[in-house]
């Protein structure tokens, strides 16, 4: 059997983070992600709103860095969970539980951009478990540093003529 959604969107609200009562965090938040196609009748995208729930060091992690408006990828699986509302009535309701939380845009394309849907690059972190980096689509190649003074160490030229393939 497989369970796995893949998700990207804007966090429509900042991630609430609660901890339990053994202190395991865990964070809250939901994501407005557009369909790939648009309504017959306008022509409009719809949008779908989905609640995200994230456990221990992935949340921490998310309410850290994510704030509303801010473009995340979400991994995970989708829960079902059954309840009983204040009247009594049986209710359900879907959540996906988030593995783990990408950065979905740079930090510099989402200032000043709270709400807003200006397209980001796709890459980031990884911090449910095992962290990766990359640079994001769009973004300036990072430039080597130079050494510092008084450094044994000094700066090669990339000349690959030499090299056989």
């Amino acid at each position: 059997m497989l369970n796995h959604i893949v998700l990207m969107g804007r966090l429509t609200r900042d991630p609430e983070l609660r901890r339990t009562g053994s202190g395991v965090a865990v964070a809250s938040f939901s994501l407005a992600v557009d369909r790939d196609f648009g309504n017959r009748e306008s022509g409009e995208r719809e949008t779908d709103f989905i609640d995200i729930v994230a456990w221990r060091s992935t949340a921490e992690f998310v309410s850290k860095y994510f704030t509303k408006g801010r473009m995340a990828v979400v991994s995970g699986r989708l829960q079902i969970r059954n309840w009983t509302d204040k009247e009594g009535n049986k209710r359900r309701s879907a959540e996906v539980v988030a593995d783990n939380v990408y950065f979905g845009d740079s930090k510099r394309d989402s200032q000043g951009q709270e709400g807003g849907y200006q397209q980001g690059g796709f890459g980031g972190q990884n911090y449910g478990g095992s962290q990766t980096f990359s640079q994001g689509y769009g973004a300036p190649a990072p430039q080597p540093a130079a050494p510092a003074p008084g450094s044994d160490f000094a700066m090669l030229e990339d000349d690959d003529s030499e090299l056989p393939f």
